[in-house]
């Protein structure tokens, strides 16, 4: 089963200054330590031409081949934009804005062949990748927008598919190991996730992995996802991700800062798992148990999105402040927490 960590703001975070530190309170190199606690699997999202230049292909490329080393398995997030790809952002690169039709598919597939031929050379090819970041509502918007009013056209969908599928063709070109995933934003809605799905069926794409996000405060209840998960097995016979997901460890805001969720009445779907280090844990042990009973064994794994985003900094390159510091597995000074043993089958106390 994967055991993945989305970790993007590693390189940035390490540029910064900041520091990870064992139970016992020795610094340690945070892939060493996820790998140590239990985690197999990390992935990163990679930018066009981002501001900072973190994320982007030069960046990415030292860090994939800290994941190489260590034998974990490598998972690549094409955004496809300069900035954050997700159901309300889908914008493209400044430097593709002008383009449309068959350059717009050519400059998807070109970027996509230099970023695998650049990790290649490398020696630290993705095991697996994603065309697209939560692409529910489309990609390179306004073409390829989809889902929502005056968008949510034939016409959008099949630009929209068409892009995908050079996407694909570029991974495929690059290595046929490479197993392909496409990512929407609807863990605990199966209606909608049919509804593409269907319609990327419909329209010839191509792939090999569904993966979801799920997110308790925006995405509905565990028995939610798990009655997704398993029609989703059975209607379409291809493995799982819970690609990105996160719990919050504490609801305390220090001076400054304020989450992304941040009030108790958010977690009212899911008062059982309290929000502190053995809540953050029963929530996991209960999101593993949901994926392994998946259909056909076709509960892959999940991710946790960006545990190790800590607050060892007061601007970030992507343009907000930290925002997410109570949902990671580290505390606020950067000291893992006792919820990673979820992934080795540890009780919580």
């Amino acid at each position: 089963m994967i055991y993945g960590m989305d970790v993007s703001f590693l390189d940035e975070i390490e540029h910064g200054g900041g520091r990870y530190y064992d139970e016992a309170g020795r610094e340690r190199d945070l892939l060493e330590l996820l790998k140590e606690k239990g985690g197999n699997a990390v992935r990163l999202r990679i930018w066009n031409d981002p501001a900072g230049g973190f994320c982007n292909l030069e960046r990415t490329v030292p860090i994939a081949k800290r994941i190489k080393a260590l034998g974990m398995a490598f998972l690549l997030d094409f955004h496809y934009s300069d900035k954050w790809a997700d159901p309300a952002n889908q914008w493209k690169p400044a430097a593709w804005e002008a383009l449309s039709g068959a350059e717009l598919e050519q400059a998807v597939y070109d970027y996509t062949a230099e970023v695998l031929a650049a990790l290649a050379e490398a020696g630290a090819l993705p095991d697996m990748v994603q065309v697209g970041n939560e692409v529910t509502p489309g990609m390179l918007w306004d073409n390829a927008r989809v889902g929502v009013d005056e968008f949510d056209t034939d016409e959008n969908w099949a630009t929209f598919a068409n892009l995908v599928k050079r996407g694909i063709e570029a991974v495929r070109a690059a290595s046929p190991d490479i197993r392909i995933m496409i990512h929407i934003d609807r863990g605990g809605d199966n209606a909608s996730s049919r509804k593409f799905f269907d319609r990327f069926e419909q329209l010839g794409v191509e792939f090999d992995v569904i993966g979801q996000s799920f997110y308790p405060w925006w995405h509905g209840t565990l028995g939610d996802l798990r009655d997704n998960l398993n029609d989703l097995a059975v209607r379409y016979g291809k493995p799982i991700n819970v690609v990105e997901t996160a719990y919050p460890w504490t609801l305390e805001e220090p001076e400054g800062y304020r989450w992304v969720m941040n009030g108790k009445e958010e977690l009212l779907p899911l008062p059982e798992y309290p929000p502190s280090p053995q809540g953050q844990q029963r929530y996991l042990e209960d999101l593993i148990a949901i994926v392994r009973e998946v259909p056909n064994g076709l509960g892959e794994g999940f991710y946790y999105w960006e545990p190790a985003w800590i607050p060892s900094q007061p601007t970030w390159s992507v343009g907000h402040p930290n925002n997410w510091a109570n949902l990671t597995m580290f505390d606020f000074e950067g000291k893992v927490l006792s919820s990673f043993a979820a992934l080795s089958g540890q009780p919580a106390k």
